[in-house]
C-alpha cells in the first residue's frame, strides 16, 4: 500500500515510441524525474503501448492509433492514482521530449486536468511532421501509410485538429 496521499504528480513521458522508462537515475538534461522527486513530486514514467520490453504485440498495438492508444494508457494510470487518493487531482503536470512531447501535446487536447505541460520537440500535426521528420518511414508505418494514403488517421491523431475539445 502506498503511504503518501495527495501528492503533486509529474507524468514524465519517454520518447521513442520504441523506448522504455527503466526506473533508474539518468543524468541527462531531458529527464527531470529525480529533480521532481527530490522536490516532493510523485513521478509517473509510464511504459505505454509501444514501449519496448513487453513483446512484439505490445509494440505494435500503437499502429493506427499512434497517439490515442498510448495516450489512453497514460490517462488510465493518472486516473488510477487519483482514484486511489495518491495524487491530488488539482496538482498535475505532464511533459516529455520528442515522442514524449508529441504525446504531451495530444494529452492536453483530451483533458483539462493538467495544470502544466512541458513539450520538448513535440509535434502537433502528423502530416506536416511526416514531411519534416528525420524518420518519416516510422510515422508512415504507425499511421498505416503515407499522409495521402491514410489521411483520416493522420488527422484524427493530430493534436492540432483536437484543440476544440
Amino acid at each position: 500500500m502506498f503511504e503518501s496521499k495527495n501528492l503533486s504528480l509529474l507524468v514524465l513521458i519517454h520518447g521513442g515510441p520504441y523506448l522504455a522508462s527503466l526506473n533508474r537515475l539518468e543524468l541527462v538534461w531531458y529527464n527531470w524525474a529525480s529533480l521532481a522527486a527530490s522536490e516532493g513530486w510523485l513521478v509517473l514514467e509510464p511504459n505505454y503501448r509501444g514501449s519496448t520490453g513487453y513483446g512484439d504485440q505490445f509494440l505494435n498495438e500503437i499502429r493506427y492509433g499512434l497517439l490515442s492508444r498510448p495516450g489512453k494508457d497514460i490517462l488510465y494510470g493518472v486516473d488510477r492514482l487519483i482514484k486511489d487518493g495518491i495524487v491530488d487531482p488539482h496538482r498535475l503536470a505532464v511533459g516529455g521530449y520528442s515522442y514524449g512531447g508529441f504525446l504531451t501535446n495530444w494529452l492536453i487536447t483530451q483533458t483539462r486536468r493538467f495544470n502544466a505541460a512541458l513539450s520538448g520537440a513535440g509535434v502537433v500535426d502528423c502530416a506536416s511532421a511526416w514531411g519534416m521528420m528525420d524518420i518519416p518511414i516510422l510515422l508512415s508505418y504507425l499511421a498505416g501509410g503515407f499522409p495521402w494514403e491514410a489521411p483520416n488517421i493522420y488527422q484524427n491523431e493530430a493534436p492540432i485538429y483536437q484543440l476544440d475539445r
